[in-house]
């Protein structure tokens, strides 16, 4: 199975630059109810991901929420890089769902390693979904 077919593109995905500052991510964050958020360089690289803990940790860490306090700070510093890998667009969809089952989504990226769009477990799902449903078809033929 092709993974660009249950992709979510790029252009449809919320990402977060590493030089947002903690304040951007955190309300880009709940703006959405996300509990992670892919993380890009400038040249739309994949650098890792962002996530709750992260930001729960820093909070902890500057023992503030004050606003001012979080623009001080950016998404690059707090993030953990090895967190959430990402795989070749031409990964196979098993190499997609051994990830899947270690994290919410699974970032794409292309040969640069510019994120091309990302993977969820409802896509997943529903694609395994849809396979069993054909193969069960074609065995009543």
């Amino acid at each position: 199975m092709n993974i660009a077919k249950i992709m979510i593109p790029k252009a449809c995905t919320i990402v977060l630059h590493q030089d947002n500052t903690v304040r951007q991510g955190l309300e880009t964050m709940c703006h959405n109810s996300y509990t992670a958020i892919p993380v890009l360089d400038a040249r739309g690289v994949y650098v890792g991901c962002v996530t709750e803990g992260d930001f729960l940790r820093h909070i902890l860490a500057v023992n503030s929420t004050d606003k001012k306090k979080l623009e001080q700070t950016k998404i690059g510093e707090i993030m953990r890089a090895d967190f959430c890998p990402a795989v070749s667009i031409r990964a196979s969809f098993q190499e997609v769902m051994n990830l899947a089952m270690e994290q919410n989504f699974v970032p794409v990226v292309d040969d640069r390693n510019a994120l091309c769009g990302i993977v969820t477990r409802r896509n997943l799902l529903g694609a395994v979904g849809r396979e069993l449903g054909r193969q069960r078809e074609l065995q009543r033929v």
